[in-house]
């Protein structure tokens, strides 16, 4: 089969593909950088002829407000309308766990507008959400730095490595259309402020944390478990703890 993945050369992106490709598919990994671009619609046409599934990985380079909806309302609307040009079978997005419950993030309502435009196509699609990536942990902890303290959120998360976030993906693009939402998300719920604190130890950063659960993820509110998957979600094996001995070892 034929399956061109949008925003094929992201972190995702360039490790979904080459799952697939080891499965005995051609693989096209489409990006602006390649000339495809699903924003403006440049290149995305031609790339799709004689594809059997598209897969969207690509995210916005910008999270002001209006630039990541305009990003994902217009690549979206886009893609929906090359995919049916060209027969395209099975359409997949990755989302994120909690995109229906934290719409006071303009990057969490711009991902539901995203999803919202995919179940209403009319194209067979598979839509996963996955939790916050390992390799994100350290972006949050910069965000929160404050006067020499890092103020983080309390509320839980469920974190995962992205390398099994391509396998689950994988695994979703080569079934069937599920024509709903699917989640993955790793083994380990805990506060967001205890893996931000196991990630700072490691760099040996004895910055002081601040946590609580009225400390704004990203300047969005938290309730409990607005991160963490609902009963169903495939669970990943690799512990944060194991990723994060075995990346400080090999750095």
């Amino acid at each position: 089969m034929k399956i061109v993945v949008i925003g094929g050369t992201g972190l995702i992106g360039s490790k979904l593909a080459p799952l697939l490709a080891s499965r005995g598919h051609e693989v096209q990994q489409a990006s602006p950088s390649r000339g495809i671009n699903a924003v403006t619609g440049e290149g995305l046409q031609p790339a799709l002829v004689g594809a059997d599934i598209v897969v969207d990985v690509s995210n916005s380079p910008s999270f002001e407000d209006k630039a990541v909806l305009h990003f994902f309302e217009s690549g979206t609307r886009n893609l929906i309308a090359a995919a049916k040009q060209a027969g395209v079978r099975h359409c997949i997005a990755l989302s994120i766990v909690g995109t229906d419950r934290l719409e006071s993030s303009g990057y969490f309502r711009a991902k539901l507008a995203q999803e919202r435009l995919i179940e209403n196509s009319g194209l067979a699609y598979t839509i996963l959400r996955a939790t916050q990536f390992f390799e994100f942990i350290g972006g949050i902890a910069d965000y929160g730095r404050r006067d020499g303290e890092v103020h983080v959120s309390s509320q839980l998360m469920q974190p995962l490595l992205s390398d099994e976030v391509a396998q689950a993906l994988a695994d979703v693009t080569l079934g069937e259309p599920a024509n709903g939402i699917s989640e993955v998300a790793g083994p380990e719920a805990a506060p967001l402020a205890d893996f931000v604190g196991r990630w700072l130890r490691k760099q040996g950063d004895t910055s002081k944390i601040v946590a609580g659960a009225d400390v704004p993820y990203f300047g969005a509110p938290l309730a409990l478990r607005t991160l963490v998957p609902d009963d169903g979600a495939r669970i990943m094996p690799t512990r944060f703890d194991d990723w994060l001995g075995g990346a400080v070892r090999s750095a």
